[in-house]
């Protein structure tokens, strides 16, 4: 490890540790340490201190904490739970959003504000999913209707974009890209067909002998697989956020419910403990502020209103004979939260010049604006409308969402 990169890896470091300081401070305003994290890495990075810098390694590790939390956003997700009505609507939320989105791009590609309409577009139909969990998680809402809806809402609008990103931007022609895509997707359906099978004893009982000695074997195991499918989403061309979001089903679909409650908080330890954190804060460390200068700052509330009528508004449409207004208001405003898919799609546009660097700047803004307020006001309506449910003994769900069809 070369000077720069032991020194950068030392100051990134210490950003991830004094995040949830700060959020812990702020606690009053259930600020996400995410949001520090990224604010953290603009103040080290080149846009003000330059105190560090993306050195290959870094940036290898920041691939890792990208990886490991679209593991973990697979993970999360239990088909069951989600099928049926929860995934047809979260589907058909989603489809709208494409329509909104895509018309929305449409209309500034043509007024000359943006480059592409397929980049900008694909940036509003995403749900920030890996972001939102640990907020569902704290709240206790994943086994709450609401949580249901917002896991199938947001899986799809996580993975539908993801598809799609494969699919347009890859490397070769739409027809040969959905060739490689149907490829890993049969291969990753041929996992986890597999992994349903069930475990020989043996194995079982050598994955628990070693998880709590040195050997570590169940997280090895774990990590091997994250590595084996993202390798294999990246030589099939397919993006890498594929491969660990199906990895983590692998996993989910693989181990019992048992396993999972001594798994999981080791998982979550590496994941939100080092990996995950570098991610968000070499984001931040790459964010060019200075494009945001003059007019172009303007963009920012516009793409954010934007991201909100165009996975908001489905919500408010689509959810109103299952949840009720708080609900739904609530769904809206959270399933419209989005920042990692968007600086890869971004990314993917400066690279290929397909996209001007204020607007890159002012999405990604955007996003963090979105982790910022959506959520905190989302959950905020949730909890008057559950107080005010309470007092007059109605539920939040005007009717008992089923989950199979």
């Amino acid at each position: 490890m070369d000077h720069s990169t032991g020194a950068s890896l030392v100051i990134i470091v210490g950003c991830s540790a004094l995040a949830p300081v700060f959020s812990e401070l702020l606690r009053a305003l259930k600020i996400p340490s995410v949001l520090f994290e990224l604010l953290l890495g603009i103040m080290v990075g080149p846009a003000v201190f330059d105190l560090a810098s993306n050195t290959p390694t870094i940036q290898s590790l920041a691939t890792l904490g990208l990886s490991f939390l679209f593991f973990l956003a697979g993970y999360e997700i239990e088909p069951r739970k989600i099928a049926g009505k929860p995934l047809v609507l979260g589907s058909m939320s989603w489809l709208l959003s494409l329509v909104l989105a895509f018309s929305l791009a449409f209309v500034l590609a043509l007024t000359g504000a943006v480059l592409s309409t397929l980049l900008v577009g694909l940036c509003l139909t995403t749900t920030a999913i890996g972001t939102l969990l640990p907020m569902v998680k704290d709240r206790n809402l994943v086994d709450a209707p609401f949580g249901t809806f917002l896991l199938a809402a947001g899986s799809v609008g996580e993975f539908g974009p993801v598809i799609l990103v494969t699919v347009l931007l890859g490397g070769n022609s739409p027809r040969t890209q959905l060739l490689l895509l149907l490829v890993f997707l049969g291969i990753s359906a041929l996992v986890v067909g597999l992994a349903r099978r069930g475990q020989p004893p043996s194995f079982v009982e050598a994955l628990a002998r070693n998880l709590h000695t040195s050997a570590q074997l169940p997280i090895r195991v774990v990590v091997l697989l994250i590595v084996v499918m993202v390798a294999l989403a990246v030589s099939l061309r397919v993006d890498l956020l594929l491969g660990a979001f199906a990895a983590g089903l692998v996993v989910k679909t693989a181990i019992s419910s048992e396993q999972s409650s001594e798994l999981e908080p080791k998982m979550e330890a590496i994941a939100f403990g080092f990996f995950i954190p570098i991610f968000f804060i070499t984001s931040g460390m790459a964010f060019d502020l200075h494009a945001l200068a003059g007019p172009a700052a303007l963009k920012v509330p516009l793409y954010l209103a934007l991201l909100l009528i165009a996975r908001g508004l489905p919500a408010l449409l689509i959810y109103r004979n299952v949840l009720d207004s708080s609900g739904r208001l609530a769904l809206a405003m959270v399933q419209a939260t989005g920042l990692p898919l968007i600086v890869v799609i971004t990314t993917i546009g400066l690279e290929t010049n397909a996209m001007r660097p204020s607007t890159a700047a002012a999405l990604v803004a955007a996003g963090m604006a979105s982790v910022l307020i959506f959520p905190m006001v989302g959950f905020s309506i949730l909890d008057r409308g559950s107080r005010r449910a309470k007092v007059t003994g109605v539920t939040g769900a005007e009717k008992p969402p089923p989950t199979d069809s």
